[in-house]
């Protein structure tokens, strides 16, 4: 298994880990905002008036209404991604990477508009009398032209649904619950097995449902859990009140350079922060990945262009707002560069061959450039000597991108004398037998927790948290057993559905109580299995783009010539 999680760590950093993905995606976003005159500003009030059913038809077709459809799409983004996604971005990048995060919702606001639109335009109707949708239509039924000669794109439609039912698995089934089961049994003590069979019955009784029976779910469940974490993040932000001015500018005030070392923080370069910010964005909102059009298909609609400004409310939502109260929270609570007692991961872990003082320039700036850079530096080799838990060779530990301290190294859960050996700053433990403690830097979902302690509600604020996680990934695996849903009736028909549903109320089972560091890397493959052959066609149906825009608009002035139009 390790080999073969070797091999996939390859494969994604060839395509969804490499920085060229990252810029494809923006380059993709930034080049339609710019060709459709920034729609995400003009459109925006227009959207709201469309999810408001303003300009509703008693004969539009379809299966749910705008807001269901906006609420499934959201239920499906706004997860583990707002909750752990955005501590890991300041963890790893600073404040300034929370930056680059809005940035990149900003131009994810423009490629939902076209990627909900263009798939809303070549939608079906199933035999079973539903609607279908998503990129696989428009890649199947689209003119692509190049240069006058016409494209195939059918075989891109078959990969994208192929990836989609994997990534159904890889993104929304099997991490979600295993960080669910993790969370509740952190927190409340209970079993990971009990709460994979609890949420395992509620996953089926909502999914056998359809479309229909989800998004009367997802529009009750998204606010209700928006309703509940805003009250938290809020009361950690007002606590801290003499801190948002402080965090607001450090946001904006290290763009440009990268953020300094502070506290525990030992420093992030401007490229770093850039690319961990830009990650963490495309990873939160989605967008371009071609999940979201999926759920917007289902909308009833008379033309799709309605229901493309509709989706430029969810990165506004996902990322603009939810993840910028996150960060708020993370930066006046002041944990995000304070060391804390943790349990040290061994991937998170190096050991180096001397005794560095985060004090010292020197030794900052040589750990800025090797955590930053991958400058190398001299990493400990031979053996470990422990005594009654504590390390006695001058040397210090790398955890979570800071200096450790007060470093405890436990065999069977009591303090370890003996030797260990080490090679190149790793431990040699093939089998898990030691384990080491201290103080550290922490990232993703526990510095959430820990933020949200800092507030008038104490110790108490864990429980929003896992509360939080809890509604916030039980709701994408929904909305992704939809995406899934869908994906199968374009490869195999409605008859395969149910097959599917079964295989994924079972492994949303099994997850819970099994390791799936694997399938998250897995995920990041499919993920850009889905995202490539999106955006390619999206760029190549450009004009058609434009012209389909600009059609909605005369249709909508002689229909509404008392409405005032930004077009």
């Amino acid at each position: 298994m390790q080999e073969l999680h070797e091999v996939l760590k390859s494969i994604d950093g060839l395509i969804g880990g490499a920085q060229w993905f990252a810029y494809l995606l923006l380059f993709t976003g930034v080049f339609f905002t710019i060709y459709l005159k920034f729609p995400q500003i003009r459109y925006f009030r227009h959207a709201i008036k469309i999810v408001k059913g303003k300009f509703d038809k008693s004969d539009d077709e379809g299966d749910t209404s705008h807001f269901q459809a906006l609420a499934t799409a959201l239920s499906g983004t706004v997860g583990t991604g707002n909750i752990a996604g955005v501590a890991l971005a300041v963890y790893l990048g600073g404040p300034a990477a929370l930056f680059w995060m809005l940035v990149t919702a900003a131009v994810g606001m423009t490629t939902k508009f076209v990627e909900v639109t263009l798939s809303h335009k070549y939608r079906e109707k199933t035999a079973d009398g539903t609607i279908a949708g998503g990129p696989m239509y428009y890649m199947k039924n689209a003119d692509f032209n190049f240069f006058g000669k016409k494209l195939n794109f059918k075989w891109m439609a078959v990969l994208f649904a192929i990836a989609t039912v994997f990534s159904s698995f890889g993104t929304g089934n099997l991490p979600q619950i295993n960080s669910i089961s993790n969370s509740v049994l952190a927190t409340f003590g209970v079993d990971r097995w009990v709460t994979g069979s609890v949420l395992a019955v509620l996953l089926s009784l909502v999914i056998i449902g359809g479309i229909k029976r989800i998004a009367k779910v997802t529009e009750r469940l998204v606010p209700a859990m928006a309703a509940i974490y805003l009250i938290g993040a809020l009361s950690v932000i007002l606590f801290n009140y003499e801190n948002i001015i402080p965090s607001i500018i450090s946001i904006f005030s290290d763009i440009f350079t990268g953020t300094a070392a502070s506290g525990g923080f030992l420093g992030s370069a401007l490229i770093f922060a850039f690319n961990k910010g830009v990650g963490r964005g495309l990873f939160s909102n989605e967008a371009g990945q071609g999940s979201a059009p999926i759920a917007h298909a289902a909308a009833k609609a008379h033309e799709p262009v309605s229901e493309g400004m509709v989706a430029i409310l969810e990165p506004f939502i996902d990322t603009i707002v939810i993840c910028t109260i996150t960060g708020l929270v993370l930066l006046s609570s002041g944990v995000w560069n304070e060391k804390h007692i943790n349990v040290f991961q061994n991937t998170d872990t190096h050991i180096l061959s001397r005794v560095y003082d985060e004090n010292n320039k020197v030794d900052v700036d040589q750990l800025f450039n090797y955590l930053n850079y991958n400058e190398p530096i001299e990493l400990f080799s031979g053996q470990l000597e422990v005594k009654e838990g504590e390390i006695t060779n001058d040397l210090s530990v790398i955890h979570a991108r800071s200096i450790a301290e007060d470093v405890v190294v436990l065999k069977d859960e009591a303090p370890f004398t003996g030797n260990i050996e080490v090679n190149e700053g790793n431990l040699i433990d093939p089998n898990n037998e030691y384990q080491l403690e201290g103080k550290s830097l922490v990232h993703s979902a526990p510095l959430t927790t820990i933020a949200f302690t800092k507030s008038f509600f104490g110790e108490f604020g864990q429980y929003i948290v896992s509360i939080g996680l809890l509604l916030f990934a039980f709701s994408t695996a929904i909305s992704w057993s939809y995406y899934g849903d869908r994906a199968m009736t374009f490869l195999f028909g409605p008859k395969s559905v149910i097959y599917y549903r079964l295989f994924y109320v079972a492994g949303f089972f099994v997850a819970s109580f099994v390791d799936t560091t694997i399938i998250w890397t897995f995920a990041g493959i499919t993920i850009a299995l889905m995202t490539l052959p999106n955006l390619i066609g999206i760029l190549f149906l450009r004009k058609e783009m434009k012209s389909t825009v600009n059609k909605y608009w005369d249709d909508f002035k002689q229909e509404y010539p008392n409405e005032k139009t930004p077009n």
